[in-house]
Formats: structure tokens, C-alpha cells, sequence
């Protein structure tokens, strides 16, 4: 089998712009392949160089000529011609001795540069993979820190050895440009500026990313010593644009409501991760602000679990003063979370925006582990007895037990209330049988994830704490042999 050809892209000069693909090809090549004037250095090779390792073929590809005159019969492009045909057969050799074959390119192999002679005269015979390396034009954008175009702007890329005339005439209906491969041809493209009225705003280049580099305005540099690797730049004309900067403005703030989902990231909703990246401050309840990844711009707030009016009004405190405020909650904020709150102290705000942004809630995360409970009509009721009395609770549970709904139980039990499950099992079970399925999620998606399916009748308090949630079937919900439950879509 033949061997495989690569060319590949090394960037504008700096080692580091080397893309990952492009060092790993470097270090797995039996040939490494490169182009070189008369002197024999490659600033390829030297780019490479980190990225090679002992061992491999090195074929130097040495130009004939450069600028010098020629007697061969077909003047400069026939000899150049002879040369690269040569050069392809020598990489031939290798890749029909089964080689890989990597041939290096400063910028982008197929930018201007020498590796194209190589791919057409090589590619149709072998498998071949072109890798894409950061263009000089690219490089010397950033080193200026000016960008090349904006919106609909046209960037124009020119090499320098256009007549001068021609230069003139695109350089003048251009919004940008870039003029490549100056050296000889710096005086010309001077000239050519000038006539196009742009040499005012146009920036010389030179090596950029490159120990040597050197920026400076095109009209201060002296012609002599004008290196191949230099260009000019006609950034955007929008760069020179006056942008204000955005006062200050109050009533700019918001609060939204977030749900961060049962768990970590995966179960966060991109509106919620929005929201979150969007913010300039947080805050929560400590541990739910403490799943969010810390950002250095943004300003923290943890809380107590039990202050959520004084959470919410300093939430809306903070927005009212400009800040873009996320609330997080566990869950779907809506439900026995931060939501409610906060719409009831924004009654005295009502400058400030609220937003509510949904999360996967509990219930439906404990449901999908067990498979799908609730799968018909249900009831999703907290059992807690801090913010109304446990008589309401009671009511509620026989009622919806009456109706035969399935239940999602919220806050089953903590550590101050541990009677109210039992309490709980006990109301159902005057209206539902023994062998109804119960499902106890606890900590479903994170690492101390359980769940477990049982019955109204065997449901063990013990097994109950705070980070649970119990489902409880109805009389149409089923329990599989292979711990299975589910209630069919259909009544009888």
C-alpha cells in the first residue's frame, strides 16, 4: 500500500500557533519535507523543528533560483516547473515505499504557498489530507490589534508582484487589504498606496508572531532591508469609528429566576446557562450558587436556606441598581422554590424586570430514573409543615389519594421533621392497597444517586431524608419485575 501524503499548515512563524493536528503529524511522519531558498534555511523547518523527533527523513526541496536569471529553455517558470516535477517524483518514491509524507507550509498550505505544486501534482495519485494553518494575514491583524472587516465589508488580498497600476485600482475600491510578498516589490506598493489615497492608513508588518517582528505606519519605513516576509494592512475602516462607551445605566438591571435542574450541568438548560453567563451576580441558597462555576467577573451571594423574602429583596435591591441579577434554585424555580418570592417582593420594585427561567424539576428527574410514573394525571405536593399547617397537608394528601393522582412528594422529611412520612403513608393508605408502587429518589443525578422502588405498604421512613423524592402510584401505576414503574396513559 502507498504511503499517505500530508500537507500541513505551521501558522505565521510562532511554534505555538502550531495547531494541535498539525504537531501530532509532524511527530508521526517517517518524511518531513520542506522548501528553501539558495542558503538552505528553512524558516519551515525551524517552526517544525519542536515538533520533529530523531530519526526521520528530512527532504530539503532547494529552490534553483529565487530572483536570479536563467538560461533554461523555458525561462524562470520552465525551470521552476523542472524543479517542483522533481520534487514531486522524490516524494513519489517515498510514498510507493509506503512513507507518510509530510511536506511543511508556513501559513496555509494552500495560501499562497510552495506545498500547492506538490498537491497538484500529487494528490490524484495519493491518499492526501490538507491541515490548515493560520494565514500571515491572520497573524498580522492580531499583532496590530485591529480587525480586517466588519459586518459587509470587503477585504481584498493582493500579492505585491501586481503591476503597480492594478495594485492602485483595487487598493482604491477596497474597504480592506492585505499586500503580501513586499521585499522588491515595497516601493511599488508605497507608490501604489499613495495614488489610492490610502498610504495614510495603511500598517507594515513584518514577521509577525516572529522573534524579529516589527509594526510600524507603511509611510516611515525605509524600502531597504524590506524583507519577503512583510505585508501591508488596510484594516476596516469601521476600526477608526468613534464607539461610545454605554453610561451607566439603573435601570438596566433585571432579575431572572434560575432552574438549575435536579443536578449538575448536564441537567442546566442553555437558557439557564445563558442567563448564568449573562449575570453579575448570583444569588442563592449557598450550596445551589456553589454548583454554578465560579467567574471571577461576577459577585457571589450565598444564603441561608430559611431567608428567602430578604434573599429576594436583595436580589431585586442589586437590580435596581443596575446589576443583572440570576436567582438560582434547584429544580424548576417554580415549584417550592425562589420564583414565588421573588414575584412577591417585586411588588415594591416595579421598575426592576423579573424573569422566570424553567429547570428540569426533581420530580421529573426521579420519574425518568424509575421510567415513567407519571405517566397520567398527578399531584406534586410538599409535605413540609414550616410555611402551612400540617392539617392543610393532611387534606390535600387524602384528597388527591381520593382522586386517585399520582403523587410527587416534595420535601418528605429533614432533619428537625421526621414523623410526617409515616404520618403521610399512613393517610394513603386508607385509599390506596398495599401493593401500590412507591419510588424513593434520592440525590438522582448527582454522585450519590439512589433509587429504589418499593410499596405504600413496605415504605420505610427510615429510608427517607431530605435530599428524597417520593413518587407514589396510583391504582393504574404498574411495577415491572426488572423494577420498572410506570402508569399507563390509558384509565380504565
Amino acid at each position: 500500500m502507498s504511503g499517505r501524503l500530508y500537507g500541513v499548515g505551521l501558522g505565521p512563524g510562532d511554534p505555538e500557533l502550531v495547531t494541535v493536528r498539525t504537531a501530532r503529524l509532524i511527530g508521526e511522519a517517517d518524511v518531513i519535507a520542506y522548501h528553501a531558498a539558495r542558503h538552505g534555511r528553512s524558516i519551515a523547518r525551524s517552526i517544525a523543528l519542536p515538533y520533529m523527533r530523531e530519526g526521520q527523513i528530512e527532504e530539503l526541496l532547494l529552490y534553483p533560483l529565487t530572483t536570479e536569471t536563467t538560461d533554461h529553455p523555458g525561462g524562470y517558470q520552465g525551470a521552476l516547473d523542472d524543479f517542483y516535477a522533481d520534487c514531486a517524483e522524490r516524494l513519489a518514491a517515498h510514498l510507493d515505499a509506503g512513507r507518510t509524507v509530510v511536506v511543511l507550509a508556513e501559513g496555509d498550505p494552500l495560501f499562497y504557498g510552495s506545498y500547492m505544486h506538490m498537491h497538484k501534482r500529487l494528490a490524484h495519485r495519493y491518499p492526501t489530507e490538507v491541515v490548515p494553518g493560520v494565514t500571515s494575514v491572520s497573524a498580522a491583524a492580531a499583532v496590530l490589534g485591529r480587525p480586517l472587516v466588519e459586518r459587509d465589508e470587503v477585504l481584498t488580498v493582493l500579492p505585491g508582484t501586481l503591476p503597480a497600476q492594478a495594485l492602485a485600482e483595487r487598493l482604491r475600491d477596497t474597504d480592506s487589504a492585505a499586500v503580501l510578498k513586499l521585499g522588491r516589490t515595497f516601493g511599488k506598493v508605497r507608490d501604489a498606496l499613495a495614488e489610492a489615497g490610502r498610504l495614510d492608513d495603511a500598517w507594515y508588518v513584518e514577521r509577525a508572531t516572529m522573534g524579529a517582528e516589527r509594526v510600524a505606519p507603511l509611510k516611515d519605513v525605509d524600502p531597504d532591508g524590506v524583507p519577503y516576509f512583510s505585508l501591508a494592512l488596510l484594516a476596516s475602516p469601521a476600526e477608526r469609528t468613534f464607539v461610545p462607551e454605554r453610561p451607566v445605566d439603573e435601570g438596566r438591571g433585571e432579575v431572572v429566576v434560575v432552574g438549575l435542574g435536579p443536578a449538575g450541568r448536564p441537567w442546566l438548560t442553555p437558557e439557564a446557562q445563558e442567563a448564568l453567563a449573562a449575570a453579575t451576580d448570583l444569588v442563592g441558597y449557598g450550596p445551589y450558587v456553589d454548583r454554578v462555576a465560579p467567574n471571577a467577573r461576577q459577585r457571589r451571594h450565598r444564603t441561608d436556606n430559611r431567608v428567602e423574602a430578604e434573599r429576594a429583596r436583595h436580589a431585586l435591591e442589586l437590580a435596581r441598581d443596575g446589576a443583572r441579577v440570576a436567582v438560582v434554585s434547584s429544580g424548576d424555580p417554580g415549584v417550592f422554590a425562589m420564583a414565588s418570592a421573588v414575584l412577591e417582593a417585586a411588588a415594591d420594585f416595579p421598575d426592576v424586570p423579573v424573569r422566570v427561567v424553567p429547570g428540569l424539576t426533581a420530580a421529573q428527574a426521579v420519574a425518568a430514573r424509575a421510567g415513567a410514573p407519571l405517566g397520567h394525571d398527578y399531584c406534586v405536593l410538599s409535605l413540609s409543615d414550616l410555611l402551612k399547617p400540617w392539617e392543610v397537608v393532611a387534606d390535600r394528601l387524602s384528597a388527591a389519594a381520593r382522586a386517585d393522582l399520582v403523587l410527587a412528594i416534595y420535601n418528605p422529611a429533614s432533619r428537625s421533621r421526621t414523623w410526617q412520612v409515616a404520618a403521610a403513608r399512613d393517610l394513603l393508605l386508607e385509599h390506596r392497597a398495599p401493593d401500590t408502587p412507591v419510588v424513593i429518589g434520592r440525590d438522582v443525578g448527582g454522585p450519590e444517586e439512589s433509587v429504589t422502588v418499593t410499596t405504600l405498604g413496605e415504605l420505610d421512613p427510615g429510608q427517607v431524608d431530605m435530599r428524597c423524592l417520593l413518587i407514589i402510584g396510583s391504582s393504574t401505576t404498574r411495577a415491572t419485575e426488572g423494577g420498572v414503574v410506570y402508569t399507563p396513559r390509558r384509565y380504565p
